[in-house]
C-alpha cells in the first residue's frame, strides 16, 4: 500500500495539471510515480531530469543498452515499478528480461549498473578498467550521473511505496 497518496488531476492546482497534460503529451499516459512525485513540482522536475539524461546517453548508446542499464541498477535496488517497467521495455521490443542475450556493451553496463547499485564503494578494478575502455571520461560521468538518478528514482519509489502501474502487472517477474 502506497505510503504517500498520488496527486488528483481533477483537484489538483493549475501548474500541477499542466505538468499532467505535458506528461501525457509526451508519453501517453502519466505514471503512479509521477502522480506521487506531482506533489511537490521541485521534487518532479528534478527526476524528470532523467529524461534529459538518457537522452545524452542515446546519442552514443542505443536504446536498448540504456534499459539494460536502467534495468540492472532497478534490479539490484529490488524497486518493483522501475525493475518491471524496464522489463515491459524489452519485453515489448521481443526480449525475454529473464534471459536477455547481450552483446559485449550491453553486458558491460549490466555489470556496471548492478555494480553501482549494490556496493558503489566497492566496484572492482578490473570493471572500472572494462569501463575506461569502452567510455570517454565526458561518457563515463554522464553513465555515473544516470545510474545516480536511477537510484534515486528507485529509492523514492520504494521508501514511497508507489504502487504498481496497473499496465505493468503482466510484467513483473515471475509473471
Amino acid at each position: 500500500m502506497a505510503y504517500i497518496t498520488m496527486t488528483d488531476y481533477a483537484t489538483a492546482n493549475p501548474a500541477v495539471q499542466a505538468e499532467y497534460d505535458d506528461q501525457i503529451a509526451k508519453h501517453g499516459r502519466i505514471t503512479n510515480m509521477k502522480r506521487t512525485m506531482l506533489r511537490d513540482i521541485p521534487t518532479f522536475k528534478a527526476y524528470m531530469e532523467w529524461y534529459t539524461l538518457y537522452d545524452r546517453l542515446t546519442a552514443f548508446l542505443d536504446s536498448r543498452a540504456v534499459s539494460v542499464f536502467a534495468y540492472a541498477i532497478s534490479e539490484a535496488n529490488t524497486c518493483l515499478v522501475c525493475t518491471t517497467f524496464f522489463r515491459k521495455i524489452l519485453a515489448d521490443a521481443g526480449d525475454d528480461p529473464d534471459n536477455l542475450a547481450l552483446n559485449g556493451t550491453e553486458q558491460l553496463l549490466l555489470d556496471f549498473g548492478a555494480a553501482i547499485a549494490k556496493a558503489p564503494n566497492d566496484i572492482s578494478e578490473e570493471l572500472y578498467a572494462r569501463i575506461a575502455e569502452r567510455f570517454d571520461e565526458d561518457q563515463r560521468v554522464l553513465l555515473i550521473g544516470f545510474a545516480g538518478l536511477m537510484a534515486a528514482t528507485n529509492l523514492f519509489n520504494n521508501v514511497a511505496r508507489v504502487d504498481l502501474d496497473e499496465a505493468l502487472y503482466n510484467y513483473r517477474k515471475g509473471e
